[in-house]
Formats: C-alpha cells, structure tokens, sequence
C-alpha cells in the first residue's frame, strides 16, 4: 500500500514538472516581452492600477486598506488557480511562467478596484456590502467579458459571468469577514 502511494505522488511531482516545462515553453513561444499581450498585461493591468492606488489610496487608512487588499489578493489567486486546475478557465497569456497563472488580471487590477471602493465606502460612510456587491457586477460582466474578447481570459465547462460573479462576491464578503475578525481582536485587546 505504501509503495504505491509513493509511485503514486513520485508520477503526480513528475507531471508537475513536465507540466511546468510545458508551460515555460509555452511562455517562450506565446506570451514572452517580445509579445503585445506581454505589454498590455504587465503595464495595463498589472502595473498602471497599482500606480494608481500609490496615488489614491488614503494614507491614513492603508494598513486597513491594504490588509483588506492583501486577503482579496490571496483569495483571488487561490480562486483562480483552483479554476484553472479544474478546467473552469484559463489565461492565454501571463507575465511570467514561474508565477501563478492568474497572477497578471488578478493580483492587481481585482484587488486595486476593490480596494478603491472599500475606500470610498469608509471615507463617505456608505454601505460596503451594496456598493462591493456593484463592483464585483462590474467586474464580472464587463472586466472580464473585455478580458475574454482581448483573449487574456478564457471561460469553459459550462462556466459564465454569472460563475465569475458569484467568485467575487465570495471573495469580498471572506476578505471583510477576516478583516472585521482582526479589527475585532485589535479592539479587545485595546479594551
């Protein structure tokens, strides 16, 4: 039993790394610096929305900001590769083979626009969950759709927006709910 459990996970890490080369490779053919995609991806939405926030973002609230951001991201990335291991979609083009799949769309653009809006809710004192709820609607069906058409994200098995909705809003009820968790334990220890 034993044994092949051990041929077992000795195939799967063999895989993994015959699946790496593979998409090395496919970097180098399809999605290296030589290519638009490259471009597009690396300066329109993995740098510009994060040189947008450095100049947005509150300064007296980026730690809560950026924790907010940070759980978003890691929820985000943790989603989309469980997509892409299951077959729901995939990205065409990355910035780099040796990272996440999903890390160009999602680790920046995503998480910067929810980050504005959870900004503006505290700052104007409006409702979080109504106006994250627009957000994630805005993202779903018209980022990705765009994205889709720009051929940078790919949908299939049955997956739609509404599947991408349904994702974002998870990911941004989850991301407040840790949140709120710290902000309550900061408090009982400030008690």
């Amino acid at each position: 039993m034993v044994d092949e459990q051990i041929k077992m996970l000795d195939d799967i890490v063999r895989k993994r790394i015959e699946a790496t080369q593979l998409l090395s490779e496919y970097w180098n053919l399809y999605s290296n610096i030589g290519t638009w995609q490259f471009w597009v991806l690396t300066i329109f939405i993995l740098v510009l929305p994060l040189v947008i926030l450095y100049f947005t973002i509150d300064r007296g609230k980026i730690f809560l900001i950026g924790f907010y951001g940070f759980s978003i991201n890691i929820w985000l990335t943790l989603g989309g590769e469980i997509g892409v291991n299951r077959g729901w979609w995939d990205y065409p083009y990355m910035t780099f083979s040796f990272l996440p799949i999903s890390f160009s769309i999602l680790s920046s653009a995503i998480p910067v626009i929810f980050m504005l809006v959870f900004q503006w809710t505290l700052n104007h004192n409006k409702n979080f969950y109504i106006y994250s709820l627009f957000a994630a609607i805005l993202t779903a069906f018209i980022f990705a759709p765009l994205m889709v058409s720009l051929d940078f994200f790919r949908l299939h098995n049955g997956t739609n927006y509404f599947h991408i909705l349904l994702l974002y809003t998870i990911l941004f009820l989850v991301s407040k709910f840790i949140l709120n968790a710290f902000l309550y334990m900061q408090n009982k220890v400030a008690e």
